[in-house]
């Protein structure tokens, strides 16, 4: 391998692989990309209906977990986070979400031009193939596929009627501008098989002379020499090598890796760097902090008729079904057991959604099961409330000064009133949502909490026990223009020319959905901020 390129990108995720992809489009540039995981290829990976414990893989993460969280009892939670070619594309649910307009416009009245929704729009169309065809919103020809989430439960319609009942509409397409009720959401799905950012924009551009793709390569810090960041120093196999860059470094570890790199660097908190005798090239008071994420609410129901997800996972169903979907990609394992989804309100002072509400036709205890064998979960289902505009912000912060130990992720849920208290009203809401006429039908109780937690006492306490990360960390090495800004709005670290950090860490403010679809927006956007640059 070459010791210097044009472009060494960091982090081969949801956006890393985006963004040397189309940055190794020019065959007169040479692009590096470096990942600390390895190139898999598993059917449990490929597989949709399997993303639940290929994120609790410890082959295929970095198994983190949250420090003790001081709003919840002390309860410390994993984090997944992909460490493998497609980072968190290759574990995550595929579901494909963009998020409400006002906040990308939001994020452009922070003092961020070219990022309203009208800029990014472009950019979520290019990285697309939407089933539904070109269109204003949709792409036609973009390296990503973008497929239904097919209902594969007879519950699927009752959930609609529900949310009719509650005096929410059917939305077709979460992708609209402004989206609000329940349907069914898109997914990152090709031919039944998963579409991470590695299957879609990698392999495509793997045979490429000027795309070098180095795995099991964790960056330990970037080089910067008079202010400029010149290369990567990184461990492989035991080894310490360096990489020079010509034109650009770019980051793209993600939201706890980033700032974990930027800080081992000596770039970031001048204090929290000296604690850890790292010489401080950079002070950035901003690295780490700002730590957004969506807190999932859970309860549990069960079902009143055997009509639920269960009844896939028997041992003999389940393997039928798997090797069908190995020979047509077609089958439950081609989908998640996703029954409807909601965008909604926490209350009428709302202006626009606030909650994401989640029913799936199956337990989170749900395991495969055989008579004679062993019991399964039973039928149940569960009910999940997304906050999507937390208040509460926590951190991310070094460890130790030793590269191979793990960022220390404090999550700080609850830590804002106002969370609670939506957290509260969502609690009730699933509860209003499973007593309408339609949806009383499916269900025989709640199993949990269970309808005796019903003041604010006993829900919070249920909140403290058993509220979950979404799994969409984000701004930690946030763009804007105060003082705690990482970023300008070009994705450039502030004080250190040729450096760069794009990915789900340089959004200002969490969006309100899933975060796959905007982070590869990011990465789009960013790959040309680089082109355009360097012309």
């Amino acid at each position: 391998m070459t010791s210097e390129v044009d472009y060494i990108v960091v982090g081969a995720g949801s956006a890393g692989c985006v963004v040397a992809a189309r940055l190794s489009e020019d065959d007169k540039v040479q692009v590096a990309l470096l990942e600390a995981g390895g190139d898999v290829d598993s059917a449990m990976i490929r597989m949709p209906l399997a993303w639940m414990p290929v994120s609790a893989d410890p082959r295929y993460g970095w198994n983190l977990m949250s420090e003790p969280d001081p709003h919840m009892g002390g309860r410390a939670q994993p984090i997944p986070r992909g460490k493998l070619l497609g980072g968190s594309s290759a574990i995550n649910g595929t579901m494909y979400i963009r998020g409400h307009k006002a906040d990308y416009d939001g994020w452009a009245a922070m003092g961020l031009p070219g990022w309203g929704y009208d800029d990014v729009l472009p950019y979520f169309r290019k990285s697309e193939t939407n089933w539904r065809g070109a269109s204003e919103i949709h792409g036609g020809d973009g390296p990503l596929s973008v497929t239904p989430m097919l209902p594969h439960s007879e519950l699927t319609p009752v959930m609609y009627a529900a949310g009719a009942e509650l005096g929410y509409r059917e939305e077709p397409d979460f992708a609209v501008p402004e989206p609000e009720g329940f349907g069914m959401p898109d997914c990152t799905i090709r031919n039944g098989h998963r579409d991470s950012t590695a299957r879609a924009y990698l392999d495509p551009a793997r045979q490429r002379r000027n795309l070098t793709i180095v795995t099991e390569a964790a960056a330990t810090r970037v080089l910067v020499e008079d202010g400029r960041a010149v290369g990567v120093e990184y461990r492989q196999g035991g080894d310490t090598k360096t990489l020079r860059a010509r034109r650009e470094v770019i980051v793209c570890g993600g939201a706890l890796h980033s700032p974990h790199l930027l800080m081992l660097s000596g770039i970031g908190p001048a204090a929290h760097l000296r604690e850890h005798g790292i010489e401080v090239l950079h002070d950035l008071p901003g690295v780490g902090q700002n730590l957004q994420d969506h807190p999932i609410a859970v309860t549990v129901w069960a079902a009143a008729k055997p009509n639920t997800f269960d009844r896939e996972l028997r041992l003999d169903r389940l393997a039928l079904n798997v090797i069908r979907w190995t020979l047509t990609g077609k089958g439950t394992p081609a989908q998640s057991p996703m029954t409807a989804q909601g965008f909604i309100r926490s209350g009428p002072e709302q202006e626009r959604p606030d909650l994401q509400f989640q029913v799936s036709h199956t337990s989170y205890m749900a395991r495969v099961w055989f008579p004679g064998w062993r019991a399964g979960a039973g039928h149940q289902l569960t009910a999940g409330c997304v906050l999507l505009n937390p208040e509460s912000r926590g951190a991310v912060t070094l460890g130790s000064a030793d590269p191979a130990a793990l960022p220390k992720v404090l999550l700080n849920f609850l830590a804002e009133p106002g969370d609670r208290l939506r957290l509260r009203a969502a609690m009730r809401l699933m509860r209003e949502f499973f007593a309408t006429p339609a949806a009383a039908a499916t269900v025989a109780a709640e199993i949990a909490p269970g309808a005796a937690a019903d003041d604010d006492e006993a829900l919070d306490a249920w909140l403290e026990q058993t509220i979950i990360s979404g799994g969409h960390p984000t701004s930690t090495c946030a763009m804007g223009t105060g003082p705690e800004a990482v970023l300008d709005g070009e994705l450039r670290v502030r004080g250190i020319r040729a450096l760069r950090v794009a990915d789900a860490s340089s959004m200002p403010q969490l969006i309100r959905g899933n975060t796959n679809a905007p982070t590869i927006m990011v990465a789009e956007k960013a790959a040309d901020l680089v082109h355009l640059a360097n012309r």
